[in-house]
């Protein structure tokens, strides 16, 4: 494993998904200075998510056709200056437009770096995988930390500061360049060397990947939407303490993310990606029943775990099942499947409004 392409990498990820975990710390800003409805202020959390997750499989055809690392610091400027100048130009339509253009530089990222990590891996694909997901992780989780700072201190004008991380990852990865295209030749010989060798695409695999992916995104979304206000209507507790639950779900999935990661690469990624889901088919009926919130945080944290387990072998047998489409691959499970979790939100707040949080 090339531990210093996939440091860069991994850091790169972070200062791209900043971005995304910035935007609806963003959102009170906007709606005090332009009086904006909620329906208004979702619609652009909804359209950013839309451009940075379905689009994302094209420009994964891209990077295997083309092979162009200027994907990513293009992909990253474009990121950090379309959130970074919403703060610059008055209007709901600039702050639409210009979240498009964070969205299509995220998505553009993401393939191409998943597809150098999987390059750079060697025999540690999961492992090297899992690192770049954690980089990804942290920048969404301390992204509207650094925005509310910034624009609490300096008003709209504030968001500038999200220009800052992807000007210093572009900078460093452009000067890395040689280290990458030197990564693309010896991937291009080993590909070469194995000519003779037919190399057969599974794509039945790769689709009930891609349906398990959406379904864990699913997961994902609706633990992440319903976990405060299920500690606050139904446990009882604070509005700090339904923050703090989410808090500790996300940082039990860092180390889920690293764990299953390692256990991929000694065991299989298959084995892991289905002891994590049979753990949670366990652990979140077991979440719903219990009625005190000490029970159901110590549930909560191996919940967290157990779904960011999935997370790195899924993405590895999606690039394994299409060998000659990586980037195709990492484009589908690091945004099109999320895209169809985050889509599947209304639907599960429609049923919580139906039947209940608990």
């Amino acid at each position: 494993m090339k531990k210093r392409h996939i440091t860069i990498l991994s850091v790169g990820h972070m200062a791209t998904d900043i971005n995304q975990g910035a935007l609806p710390a963003m959102l009170p800003f906007f709606i005090a200075a332009y009086d904006l409805s909620y329906t208004a202020a979702a619609s652009i959390v909804f359209a950013v998510n839309m451009s940075s997750s379905v689009i994302q499989p094209l420009f994964g055809l891209a990077a295997d056709r083309y092979a162009k690392p200027w994907l990513l610091p293009g992909g990253l400027m474009f990121a950090g200056l379309g959130l970074g100048l919403t703060g610059l130009f008055d209007g709901y339509q600039w702050i639409m437009v210009l979240g498009i253009v964070s969205g299509i530089g995220i998505a553009a990222y993401h393939p191409e770096a998943a597809r150098l990590v999987n390059f750079a891996a060697g025999d540690r694909k999961s492992t090297a995988m899992s690192l770049f997901g954690v980089g990804g992780t942290i920048g969404f989780t301390i992204g509207p930390l650094i925005v509310s700072t910034a624009m609490l201190q300096w008003g709209l004008a504030g968001s500038l500061v999200l220009v800052i991380p992807v000007t210093i990852m572009s900078a460093i990865i452009i000067s890395h360049f040689p280290l990458f295209e030197a990564l693309e030749r010896i991937n291009t010989d080993n590909n070469n060397v194995s000519a003779s060798k037919p190399i057969k695409e599974n794509w039945n695999a790769f689709a009930r990947i891609a349906i398990i992916v959406s379904g864990r995104s699913v997961i994902f979304f609706g633990l992440n939407i319903f976990i405060p206000i299920y500690w606050i209507n139904v446990l009882g507790q604070s509005k700090m303490s339904g923050a703090v639950a989410l808090s500790i779900f996300a940082g039990s999935g860092i180390l889920g993310n690293i764990f299953g990661g390692n256990l991929a690469d000694r065991i299989g990624p298959k084995k892991v990606t289905l002891l994590g889901f049979l753990s949670l088919s366990v652990l979140l009926p077991l979440l719903i029943w219990v009625e005190s919130v000490v029970p159901a945080t110590l549930l909560l944290i191996p919940a967290g775990f157990m779904l960011f387990t999935t997370y790195s072998p899924t993405i590895v047998l999606g690039q394994k099942y299409l060998p000659k489409r990586v980037g195709l691959s990492s484009g589908v499970t690091l945004g099109l499947a999320v895209a169809i979790g985050g889509g599947a939100a209304p639907f599960i707040g429609k049923l919580a409004d139906i039947y209940g949080v608990w």
